[in-house]
Order: structure tokens, then C-alpha cells, then sequence
């Protein structure tokens, strides 16, 4: 599939396409409307569409936590020496060490400008992104944290500081070389709260095999058409991870996810989250090993009905 869109690709950038497209609706699902995609199309060494994209950089949101309210320990940039494209139709986020010390990293993080990906009233909303996480494993993992996930619209404006009354929607995050996965909806109170925060509510790690060597699609669908209101995360169009809105108070679940959404794709190097599966950078974390994203898409649907 990824080959037969490279030869695609080329056609259109021969015409002179843009590199926002219009995507198509997800395979075997009737009734979704496409509302956003890029397919990262450009040359190597370019910078991700500005049009779609902007960088947040440094170690917080300013007025925000430092360390993106993680620990972590790189500076994020916009250079496109940590985020370009590859000139084959993906994103390249690559983490750097720019120093002999534990803490010289940079890294990036990208996030859509648009922060309106909200789920009609009794329809659907599905956020997907076709990926490879970084292909590092043992000792060279220690402290990579990759992620494709989305914040509540309200967060931008304040730094985050309102996290995670405003939702957090963790669709994949891949940490020290694991062959795994793990998804979690944040919400709630910052600690303890219906959500158990700060770890949230997730699906613990789960197996995800040749996802470090191979691309696979990692979506996140909130359907409001169903009672109880209900997210669901997928791999491959497998679903793998279910929250119901009656696992929270009425009003947690409204806080935290009926409206407007942005999306963040970054690479991490330190933090709490690494920090509890494996430990944190070392001397022997090898820099240089991008997360690969093939593709973002967004879709909404007013079919209402329990699953896809």
C-alpha cells in the first residue's frame, strides 16, 4: 500500500500538487468525511509544511512546565537537522546528542496549526497516522520516547497549564526500543482524580510487533454516536484499546473530550515515561534514529452506529 502511494506521490508532485491533500476515507469504512491530511510530500532536507504545521520548541510551552512537564531532557527545535522530510514521502523526527553529557539532546516536536478536530454531536471524529517508530533496540533504546497523540484546543493558549482537564489522547507512544505500543486518554486532575493521573487511563504496554522495522497505522476514533460515548484506539484497524465516558464523572469526560483537538508528533529523550519501562538516556543511547510518519489524517462521520 505505502509503495503503490510513493508512485501516487510522484505523480502529483510532477503536476505540482500541494503537500495538504485531500485523503481518503478509511478502508472499509462508509460514511467518513476527510477533513485533514498531509502525506509529507517534498524534498529531502525541507521543512514539514508550515501551512500545517508549526514547531514547539525549547524545554516548555512558555509560562509551562520545563522539560515539557515530563522530565525530559532535550531541547526541542524547528532545524531541520531533528525535523524534515526524507524526500521519499515522510517526516523525519531524528533526536541528536549535541554534546558528551547525559543531558546534550535536541530533538522535535511538531504540532497542527488547526486545533478544531472535534467529534460532531452524536458522530464520530478519527485521528490516524501511518508510522515506524524509531528503529533502535537494548542499550541504544535507553530513554527514545516516541509519540503521535493530540491535546485539548484549550491547552494552547495557556501552555498547557490546564492539563489534563483538557484531554490528552496518547494514540501511540513507544518507548527504549520496546516492541510494543501504549495508549491512554489523560484527564481529570493532575494527580490522583478519576483518571489516576498522572499515569491515566490506559492499556498498559501491549505487543506490537515489527513496528520498529515496518510502517503500521495507529488511529484513535471518539464515537459519540453510542451510549455511553466511547474512544477507541486502533493498530492496523485492530481495536486494541476501548474507554467508555461512564469510566469518569459526566463532567471529566466533557472536560476532557468534546471539543476541538490538536496533533502532536515528537521524539522525547528522557522522562518519567521511559524512566518507568527501562531507565532514562545513557552514555550508550544512540542518537540519530528517526520516528518515520508516512502520513496523518483526520475524518469525521455522522453515522451512528457502535463501531466502524
Amino acid at each position: 500500500m505505502i509503495q503503490i502511494r510513493r508512485t501516487l506521490l510522484g505523480l502529483f508532485l510532477l503536476l505540482g500538487t500541494a503537500s495538504c491533500t485531500t485523503p481518503e476515507a478509511p478502508a472499509g469504512a462508509p460514511g467518513w468525511t476527510p477533513v485533514w491530511s498531509d502525506d509529507f510530500a517534498g524534498p529531502a532536507g525541507s521543512a514539514p509544511s508550515a501551512a500545517n504545521w508549526l514547531h514547539a520548541t525549547g524545554t516548555g510551552y512558555p509560562g509551562g512546565a520545563a522539560g515539557w512537564g515530563t522530565g525530559e531532557i532535550e531541547v526541542m527545535t524547528d532545524r531541520t537537522e531533528n525535523v524534515r522530510l526524507d524526500g521519499d514521502g515522510h517526516l523525519a523526527i531524528v533526536p541528536l546528542r549535541t554534546g558528551a553529557g547525559v543531558g546534550s539532546w535536541t530533538s522535535g516536536r511538531v504540532e497542527t496549526r488547526r486545533t478544531d478536530f472535534a467529534a460532531p454531536p452524536g458522530g464520530k471524529l478519527r485521528i490516524e497516522a501511518v508510522l515506524r517508530q524509531p528503529d533502535v533496540t537494548g542499550a541504544e533504546a535507553a530513554g527514545y520516547w516516541a509519540a503521535f497523540w493530540a491535546l485539548g484546543a484549550p491547552a494552547r493558549p495557556v501552555g498547557s497549564a490546564n492539563w489534563p482537564h483538557v484531554g490528552e489522547w496518547d494514540v501511540m507512544e513507544a518507548a527504549n526500543g520496546h516492541d510494543s505500543v501504549w495508549q491512554t486518554l489523560h484527564c481529570g486532575e493532575p494527580v490522583g482524580g478519576p483518571c489516576g493521573e498522572p499515569t491515566g487511563i490506559g492499556s498498559g504496554e501491549q505487543a506490537c510487533a515489527g513496528c520498529r522495522s515496518e510502517f503500521h497505522t495507529y488511529a484513535l476514533e471518539f464515537d459519540r454516536g453510542v451510549t455511553p460515548e466511547e474512544l477507541r484506539w486502533y493498530v492496523d484497524d485492530k481495536n486494541t484499546f476501548t474507554v467508555k465516558a461512564d469510566r469518569v464523572d459526566a463532567a471529566t469526560w466533557e472536560q476532557a473530550n468534546q471539543h476541538g483537538f490538536f496533533v502532536i508528533l515528537n521524539v522525547a529523550i528522557g522522562g518519567a515515561f521511559p524512566n518507568a519501562f527501562g531507565g532514562g538516556a545513557t552514555a550508550a543511547t544512540k542518537p540519530g534514529v528517526p520516528l518515520l510518519v508516512d502520513r496523518v489524517a483526520v475524518y469525521t462521520s455522522s453515522v451512528r452506529s457502535s463501531s466502524r
